[in-house]
């Protein structure tokens, strides 16, 4: 998580954001290399392997951040005992997963970004009209085109690509690329986002995951250590403990 890391994604940002802003028709040009005319449709949205896949990586990122809210519950549980993972991790994790394919990707521009699927507008044999990535007055009117969700779910494997040994961290954010990369186009070829929409959805989580990763581990006003998570994490155990006893202590009085 570097300056340079940072600058790049910017700068992908600026340079796709420009090019697909003003040319927006590009994003239906490559979008057509996967339409088959003969069957109106996109031929990999109907295949069952696409479908596997799918499963498969959302198994995947279930599975890197599986530990940490594992971790987190233990310790609610048993608030006396050390967290199995690092509370910075954990806290690192969890947030970023939420606030990236989370909040912003599925909760705000997915159901307020009104922009068509592909396989919905009118070029592809759909109903609704094409408009560009910065256009929001499209006529989806849920779960639409842009971001992509899958694909920031997927290059949200960045944040655990991060916490990898030093050694091995640059192998993992090549891998976590590959792993974003991979959804995106998959997602593409089942007419299900333009590639802008998976652009951003690659550029919005690396931001989301550089900066959280900044206010936790890098920045000294800001960084925070295992030890302070895990008392706070102690705080709220023992708060629904006492929530719970009082709820627990209303309910087994009788009626005088």
């Amino acid at each position: 998580m570097t300056r340079t890391g940072l600058l790049i994604a910017l700068a992908i940002a600026v340079v796709v954001g420009v090019v697909f802003g003003v040319w927006s028709r590009l994003d239906l040009a490559i979008a057509r290399i996967f339409y088959y005319p003969e069957l109106q449709g996109f031929h990999f949205a109907w295949q069952r392997w696409m479908v596997v896949w799918r499963d498969l990586s959302a198994w995947m990122i279930a599975l890197l951040v599986l530990p940490a809210g594992i971790a987190l519950v233990v310790k609610l549980i048993r608030p006396d005992r050390p967290m199995l993972v690092s509370g910075r991790a954990v806290l690192f994790l969890l947030v970023t997963i939420l606030l990236a394919p989370g909040v912003v990707a599925n909760g705000l521009l997915k159901e307020h970004w009104g922009r068509p699927r592909p396989i919905d507008v009118t070029e592809f044999k759909g109903t609704d009209p094409f408009v560009a990535w910065w256009d929001p007055r499209g006529v989806c009117p849920t779960n639409c085109s842009f971001i992509g969700g899958e694909p920031a779910g997927a290059f949200w494997t960045l944040a655990p690509a991060a916490l990898a040994p030093p050694p091995w961290r640059v192998p993992a954010y090549g891998a976590a690329l590959v792993f974003g990369s991979v959804v995106s186009v998959m997602r593409m070829a089942a007419g299900g986002h333009f590639f802008s929409d998976c652009v951003f959805a690659g550029v919005f989580t690396f931001l989301i995951v550089w900066t959280a990763h900044g206010l936790i581990f890098r920045w000294p006003r800001t960084r925070i250590t295992d030890d302070g998570v895990e008392r706070a994490v102690e705080r709220v155990a023992r708060w629904l403990r006492d929530v719970t006893g009082r709820l627990f202590s209303r309910g087994e009085r009788k009626p005088s």
